[in-house]
């Protein structure tokens, strides 16, 4: 039996309690939502399979010191404590993330991130007159330090790139959407695969193909090269390819139709392309459409999901474009739940529809809202009389 231990895996602002039910449905133990983190136990095997499968997680840490800190002389000294050949040694390479949080550190990650890798790298010089290499695209061993408030802790990196870098995208847009951010989304509209889906404003597919994933079951970062963890000492081979063998058993066909609408055709064509990288050509059709002169084609429940502009991504008549967004939903896509992320608040009030929920979330720096309509057949009235 292989031993728990803690892990922490991140997410994106407004995911934590996606990325807890993720966890959950995996089988982790004790899992605590924090800011943009949740922590949980689970053994070996389990950080693969979280790696694997997750899609709203960033990166999936594991801890291996905490302590009190009071300035980066401070945690120069209390780095070198750490028994580092636990982990690599004067020959391994290493590259180091931090984050600081705290008012009693005034300089900033990037210089923390310098004062970590002095204190490792003079450790190995100290005692065998020999200090590790940084480097920073394929390192030996990833080294995360976070800093909140009067706390430091330490990590190992087992994901190496973020997790959103699934492997499948080659073709981007102006502003594509994070694949953890696009996974999010779909996660919070409720939809799994139980009815059709639709992105109307698709631009190169991301939010399509982390559906149709999420309807097949397929482990988020099945196609995805490396890990980091597969460069430290305990690497079990075989295990890994257990535990991806078991995941691969278990996608399933879906039933229903996953699609994606743009205008642009320079879109279409991207779209296409992420999709056949991502294998899944056979669950997803786009189409060169025009959303506002479309009607819903596809019979019986059906949530739409997508991603406007808004922000700094295109020029346009804000008033009238989303006035059209819900012109075109209430009088062509009857019976279909739909949602859409925008940071530009004002431009939902040009809808003309009532949101049935409203959830705060971040789209890289832009404060943004995922908002719900119930579009039904007929009128709400009718809708409430039948009832």
């Amino acid at each position: 039996m292989h031993q728990n231990f803690k892990m922490v895996a991140t997410t994106l602002f407004g995911l934590e309690e996606v990325l807890a039910n993720e966890l959950k449905q995996l089988g982790a133990q004790k899992v605590e939502t924090g800011v943009r983190s949740v922590s949980f136990f689970g053994d070996k095997g389990f950080m693969y399979k979280a790696n694997m499968s997750l899609r709203t997680a960033i990166r999936i840490l594991k801890p291996i010191k905490s302590f009190r800190v009071f300035d980066e002389d401070d945690l120069y000294e209390k780095l070198q404590k750490i028994n580092w050949e636990q982990f690599m040694n004067a020959d391994s390479t290493f590259s180091i993330g931090a984050v600081v949080n705290s008012k009693s550190f005034t300089s900033n990650s990037h210089y923390i991130s310098l004062k970590s890798k002095d204190a490792i790298a003079d450790y190995f010089r100290h005692k065998y007159h020999r200090r590790p290499n940084v480097d920073l695209k394929h390192p030996d061993i990833k080294i995360h330090v976070h800093i909140q408030k009067g706390g430091c802790s330490v990590s190992l990196d087992s994901s190496g790139d973020s997790l959103h870098k699934r492997g499948y995208r080659s073709a981007t847009n102006i502003a594509p959407i994070n694949e953890v951010l696009a996974a999010g989304l779909v996660l919070l509209s409720g939809y799994n695969g139980n009815g059709n889906f639709i992105d109307p404003m698709c631009g190169s597919g991301t939010i399509l193909i982390e559906a149709a994933m999420i309807a097949c079951n397929i482990p988020a970062n099945i196609n995805r090269n490396e890990f980091a963890f597969e460069k430290w000492d305990d690497y079990d081979e075989d295990l890994f390819f257990k535990i991806q063998d078991v995941l691969l058993k278990k996608i399933t066909n879906p039933h229903f139709k996953i699609m994606g609408f743009d205008k642009a055709p320079s879109a279409v064509r991207k779209a296409k392309e992420n999709v056949e990288n991502a294998n899944l050509s056979d669950f997803i059709g786009v189409h060169h459409v025009n959303f506002f002169n479309s009607v819903k084609e596809v019979f019986g429940k059906t949530t739409i999901v997508f991603n406007p502009p808004y922000g700094e991504r295109l020029n346009i008549d804000v008033e009238e474009f989303y006035g059209k967004i819900g012109d075109t939903l209430k009088h062509h896509y009857p019976d279909t739940t739909a949602w859409l992320i925008t940071s530009d608040f004002e431009a939902l009030k040009h809808v003309g529809l009532r949101t049935s929920k409203r959830i705060a979330l971040k789209n890289a720096d832009l404060n943004c809202k995922f908002v719900k309509y119930e579009i039904y057949e007929g009128s709400r009235k009718e809708k409430k009389a039948l009832q």
